[in-house]
């Protein structure tokens, strides 16, 4: 592809909604300012933007210490998640003590165990747990499913060949759950920082977080409506970054096994 062709490509894919965004700020500037709406209602996109610029030895600070903890949280979800899978299917009965546990955790809303966590935990590794079990199902229910879905024809024929246990699960099985593995992956990485988000609300309210979020209740709490939509702002950058990111990812690492297959 042409680099012409692949800023063609670019502009069909990202300039409808990047249009409809765009379209979106003007009319809330414009309803803004033709209404005299005051800034601790509803304040305007550039001052949201102007508050950002003002207010970053803040804000971004409070950004870093969310993304860390989101990222912490998404890697031990990573290791966590795909490690009990392969348990799961290397052994049945493992799947039948543990997943009643990992289902509970998920159907629990995190927002009533962040306080209880926080009465055990420091607010770091609180905020950390938290992320942590909200990312972690998702990798691990992809992943488990991923490995089931090995063809059957060929996990046959693995065991006519009287190959181990190890070997039918790295050629075969590992394969197969790849895909699965990274749109849990991609699942996972929004929900790693909902969990820090979340956490971080229930820490801020007592006064324990150094987050976004602690920044966000600060900020109402001194009225400062411009600096809490400025870190609402940062939060929602911060997950399309990272689904970004993780996408990309996705991408090159299946164009990679596609291109090895190929070969």
């Amino acid at each position: 592809m042409t680099p012409g062709e692949r800023l063609s490509h670019w502009a069909r894919l990202y300039g409808p909604p990047l249009l409809a965004f765009s379209a979106a700020l003007a009319a809330w500037e414009a309803i803004v300012r033709i209404n005299a709406i005051p800034p601790y209602v509803l304040p305007a996109p550039s001052l949201v933007a102007a508050t950002l610029a003002s207010d970053r030895a803040i804000l971004l600070p409070a950004l870093m210490t969310t993304l860390w903890t989101t990222i912490e949280a998404l890697a031990l979800a990573v290791i966590g998640g795909a490690g009990l899978a392969i348990l799961f299917a290397q052994w049945k009965w493992v799947e039948r003590s543990f997943l009643p546990f990992a289902i509970v955790l998920q159907v629990t809303p995190i927002i009533a165990i962040a306080p209880l966590l926080l009465i055990y935990l420091d607010a770091s590794s609180a905020v950390l747990v938290c992320a942590f079990l909200v990312a972690f199902f998702p990798i691990l229910s992809n992943t488990a499913l991923g490995l089931a879905s090995a063809d059957k024809n060929l996990v046959d024929l693995f065991a006519l060949y009287r190959a181990s246990r190890w070997q039918t699960l790295t050629l075969l099985r590992l394969p197969a759950a790849l895909p699965y593995f990274l749109g849990g992956l991609r699942i996972g990485g929004g929900l790693a920082l909902i969990g820090a988000i979340a956490a971080e609300l229930a820490a801020g309210a007592s006064g324990k977080s150094a987050g976004l979020a602690f920044r966000i209740v600060e900020a109402g709490y001194r009225l400062n409506i411009p600096r809490m939509f400025a870190a609402l702002t940062l939060v929602s950058l911060a997950g399309v970054a990272i689904f970004a990111a993780l996408s990309a990812l996705s991408a090159f690492i299946v164009g990679r096994g596609r291109g090895s297959g190929a070969q």
